[in-house]
């Protein structure tokens, strides 16, 4: 297999692309026979059974039971995706810590690893973790055929560049270039907007699921949200789009941590989180949300204080519904361990801010994918030169 894509040209071109076909019909639509992938594919069943052959050699596909499509003939011999040695690799940096995900071809997490963030520099601590997971994929024979890291922040479309992380010291392409060093490449890791990682991570393998129209808010320091339209992202001219945190949306004199007021970041973030209940962060916004609902449990003034923060978060989420129109919103991060001490106000706000109670209200869902979630889907992002038949599977 190729290390990185391969030149576009005649027969190796299309061989690449059948093959990826066949693994996007595996992945999406589960086992199948080699006339269930020529069907689902459009392949000729001939060039199924080759290309078939050679994913098996390599690894990438394994054999299941037989199985009859119908009453007559010889069963067929089911094929899956295998927990291969292929991986890509999602990392995500934050303010409270850096965490990484290998992900394999089948959508199984090999190797998920965080570190908090405390008194060092995040550049460094990423540096660190990515130096550490090249070391134990080698020794165990996984070979990772890309990465991609998350940022909280405005990603230049040269899918490398961060132009605007407000909350972090990591402009520019320094993040690309540390894990670039730690495996050895040059010019090969991805850097994209966290939300938008986190919202391919919902829609594969959490709370997204089977809903083509998605909107993902994230809720940590940070506010972002990642637009799914179609089953892909919606990233805009410039890859911009979701950059909702800093739309003048929320409370008028809040001050923001880009030094402006009225964000909504400013009044649905972490920090104004802790500031409406009293409480004190402790580890990752998870960890501090839940600390909340414990203490929310015994405490009237802090249901309260969620409740405010809920209501600026439903008002919000009725303008952007407004825009976008989602089928599905998911509320990551922070939001998910509060449960419906967040969801009930949200919904109430929510829906009394829709235009019309004739449109309908899109399904507000929480998070199922833990702190990981932006890594992720980075790892997904970091597969997706593979999926499209960029990459040689094929020995």
């Amino acid at each position: 297999m190729a290390d990185g894509p391969a030149p576009d040209s005649g027969a190796d071109s299309l061989r690449r692309r059948n093959a990826a076909a066949v693994v996007r019909s595996l992945r999406a639509d589960g086992p199948g026979s080699r006339a269930d992938l020529a069907s689902r594919t459009g392949l000729a069943k001939a060039t199924v059974g080759t290309i078939a052959a050679g994913l098996d050699e390599a690894g990438v596909v394994r054999e299941l039971e037989q199985a009859r499509s119908g009453e007559r003939g010889r069963p067929g011999q089911l094929l899956t995706l295998a927990d291969g040695r292929l991986v890509g690799l999602g990392f995500e940096v934050n303010v409270e810590y850096v965490a990484a995900v290998a992900l394999d071809l089948a959508g199984s997490v090999r190797r998920e690893l965080t570190r908090p963030v405390t008194g060092v520099d995040v550049v460094a601590a990423l540096a660190d973790l990515a130096a550490r997971l090249a070391e134990d994929l080698a020794g165990a024979g996984l070979h990772a055929v890309g990465a991609t890291v998350a940022v909280p922040g405005l990603v230049d479309g040269d899918d490398r560049t961060a132009v605007w992380v407000p909350n972090l010291p990591v402009t520019g392409t320094v993040v690309a270039d540390v894990v670039d060093a730690a495996f050895g490449w040059s010019g090969r890791t991805r850097v994209t907007n966290d939300a938008d990682c986190s919202a391919l991570a919902e829609l594969h393998h959490g709370a997204g699921r089977g809903s083509d129209h998605l909107l993902y808010l994230t809720g940590t320091v940070g506010i972002g949200a990642g637009l799914v339209d179609g089953g892909r992202l919606l990233r805009g001219a410039r890859g911009f789009a979701g950059e909702v945190g800093h739309l003048p949306i929320g409370e008028p004199g809040a001050r923001c941590g880009c030094g402006r007021t009225g964000c909504w970041e400013a009044s649905v973030g972490l920090h104004a989180l802790l500031e409406a209940t009293g409480i004190s962060e402790v580890g990752t916004p998870r960890d501090t949300a839940a600390e909340v609902a414990r203490v929310a449990a015994t405490s009237p003034e802090v249901r309260a204080g969620v409740a405010a923060v809920g209501r600026w978060l439903g008002r919000g989420l009725g303008i952007v519904t407004g825009i976008v129109d989602p089928a599905t919103i998911v509320l990551g991060g922070y939001f998910a361990p509060l449960g419906d001490l967040i969801l009930a106000p949200v919904t109430e706000e929510l829906t009394a801010s829709l235009a019309s109670s004739g449109l309908g209200r899109p399904d507000l869902r929480l998070g199922e994918l833990g702190t990981g979630v932006a890594a992720t889907g980075a790892a997904e992002r970091a597969l997706e030169d593979v999926l499209a038949g960029s990459v040689d599977l094929l020995p």
